[in-house]
């Protein structure tokens, strides 16, 4: 979900040795960075105005990100602290966004555990050998804070850097994992992750299972290093029925919020596609639900239930037209977004590379604007 390149400044001097902040009991996310405007709407509580941040807002729309990533693979990237802390800093200085999210991959914590991958340049994860019995799930091992130390440093040297702005981590989520791992890379269909799904139910509960504990020891680790939140990012579960979706996906995703019910952080789900899937998503235990383009806020947040804030859902497209068109589509959203319990402004997925950094830093200034509660 994101990608790297070489450190820099101050992070590069600094100590591998400073302590995260975050809360380890009830009462986390309430003081610090938890009574962010940010943390504060995931929560549904009232603030200044609505947070905004943007997914894959450290990246490749960032001409200082094209610059510090030359010659930097990205599982190489991801694995140098003090290059994740610089890339994941970078649209905090230029945008002046409420919140930063780790710049990371989903696949980071699967090669940790033993698959063998590789990130390619136009591909994306492409997988040694794909998945496609009982022994190949078995050599998924469990993975410690040990064989992802290279991200608990990030975000101990990133909380010492960020001061009062939040850090989101992340990870991904079973069913996505386990359709790299079956798949062998990306794909448009899905055809050999449903194949597997519907032919052995017993080996796809059990590949998810073991992904699940993976996915939840990483974010275990990113919330024990000082992390203010977390996302669960379920890219490809808007491929599937929502019938689907509750058997094979569900119990999977609800194991990994569960896993971090006591961490005191709020937990976002989040998912392309996913409008017939959002009272299902509901269920799974996160604290937020993403929302795409698709979906209007207020009514998703209707499909979702009171209990949840919501996040989105700005159509990443729109930042390409004449900026009249993207004050109307901001000030469209903010006012949905005004209908639910709790709104974090996002796009609808990820931030495309094309999209022209100015534009970006103009909605974020203009979403502050637009969403001001004098008096709060």
């Amino acid at each position: 979900m994101g990608e790297g390149g070489e450190g820099r400044g101050t992070i590069a001097a600094m100590s591998t040795e400073t302590t995260g902040t975050a809360a380890r009991d009830g009462e986390a996310g309430r003081s610090g960075t938890g009574g962010s405007l940010f943390v504060r709407a995931c929560w549904r509580e009232p603030g200044a105005h609505a947070p905004v941040w943007f997914m894959r807002q450290a990246g490749r729309s960032l001409p200082e990100y094209r610059e510090i990533r030359k010659n930097v693979g990205m599982l190489e990237s991801c694995r140098r602290p003090e290059l994740v802390a610089e890339i994941t800093l970078q649209p905090v200085r230029r945008h002046g966004v409420d919140a930063a999210i780790l710049f990371s991959d989903i696949v980071v914590p699967v090669a940790a555990a033993g698959v063998e991958l590789d990130i390619v340049a136009g591909t994306g994860p492409v997988v040694a050998e794909p998945v496609r019995t009982a022994a190949d799930v078995e050599r998924i091992r469990p993975i410690t804070r040990d064989d992802v130390s290279c991200v608990d440093e990030a975000v101990r040297l990133l909380v010492a850097e960020l001061g009062d702005t939040p850090l989101i981590g992340f990870a991904g989520a079973p069913f996505t994992l386990a359709s790299y791992l079956v798949e062998g890379g990306p794909s448009r269909t899905h055809a050999k992750t449903k194949a597997l799904m519907y032919g052995d139910p017993e080996l796809w509960h059990a590949l998810c299972a073991r992904l699940a504990e993976v996915t939840l020891a990483f974010l275990r680790v990113q919330v024990d290093a000082g992390v203010s939140a977390v996302q669960l990012f379920d890219s490809w579960a808007g491929a599937l029925s929502e019938a689907d979706y509750r058997r094979y996906v569900l119990p999977h995703s609800a194991r990994v919020l569960a896993g971090l019910a006591d961490a005191g952080v709020p937990r976002i789900h989040f998912g392309v596609g996913t409008a017939e899937l959002l009272p299902a998503m509901g269920e799974a235990g996160a604290d937020v639900v993403g929302v795409d383009w698709r979906t209007p806020l207020d009514v998703a947040s209707r499909r979702i239930g009171a209990d949840k804030a919501v996040q989105g859902n700005l159509d990443p497209c729109v930042l390409f037209a004449p900026w009249p068109v993207v004050e109307a589509e901001v000030r469209r959203i903010l006012a949905e977004g005004r209908a639910t319990p709790g709104h974090v402004f996002n796009l609808g997925h990820g931030v495309l590379p094309e999209t022209d950094p100015d534009v970006l830093t103009r909605v974020v200034a203009l979403v502050h604007e637009v969403s001001a509660r004098p008096g709060e």
